[in-house]
């Protein structure tokens, strides 16, 4: 049987200003799923709320839009996908052997509490799955506990979008907390690349995290080995 993985998308279509769109940053789910589907790997999207999941704006334009996210959306049976995602309740972890949290700053409100989200992540990882992340992702994350009441990221090599990435990327006034605090909070080793917006990614045995939307790719190989 094919290894299957579950990758996990936001509803949030804005920030806390309704009249500033974000969602999720596509290009991160994109050359994910291009590396898992040249494996073999079967795939399937799920969301907090379930349904449609917004795109982020500004990873739509050149010269972020790439040719893997303008693949997906041209093919209206993938931009369906999206429209449709699973919610966390119609999901067995059973039958998934890793999960992919994406990115973009909507994750930022939906990820960190979402308890169906926890529960399947939580599963995946103590049956020997491998939890990854892209980007925001990580702060999917942030409040996952395991059967024993200790946190999932307490003590590991994690990484995720940085606090100076922000800062460059100016919206840190939009955005709810900083991950990357909030990260070390609960105890995890953040790392991150000695210079912003480049590939990173950290492997800590099962956990596979990307530092920003440059590591995807990266990340989706390691996953893949692991598997």
């Amino acid at each position: 049987m094919a290894k299957r993985i579950l990758h996990v998308v936001s509803n949030v279509s804005h920030y806390l200003d309704p009249t500033e769109p974000t969602g999720l940053w596509l290009s991160e789910l994109t050359h994910a799923w291009d590396i898992f589907e040249a494996k073999g790997l079967e795939q399937r999207i799920v969301s907090p709320q379930g349904g449609r999941s917004p795109l982020e704006p500004r990873a739509l334009k050149w010269p972020l839009l790439d040719g893997s996210a303008k693949a997906w959306l041209d093919d209206k049976s993938r931009m369906a996908l999206l429209q449709s995602t699973a919610r966390p309740e119609d999901i067995d972890p059973a039958a998934f052997d890793a999960i992919y949290f994406t990115g973009g700053h909507a994750v930022m409100w939906d990820f960190p509490d979402s308890e169906g989200l926890h529960a399947i992540t939580r599963a995946i990882w103590e049956r020997g799955g491998v939890v990854s992340s892209v980007c925001h992702g990580y702060c999917g994350l942030l409040n996952i506990k395991l059967s024993d009441g200790m946190l999932l990221v307490a003590g590991k090599r994690v990484t995720g979008f940085s606090w100076a990435e922000e800062i460059l990327a100016g919206v840190t006034k939009k955005i709810p907390y900083n991950a990357e605090d909030e990260m070390k909070r609960r105890g995890a080793r953040y790392e991150k690349a000695l210079v912003p917006f480049v590939s990173y990614v950290v492997a800590d045995g099962r956990l596979v995290t990307g530092q920003n939307p440059w590591s995807p790719k990266a990340t989706a190989e390691k996953v893949a080995a692991l598997l």
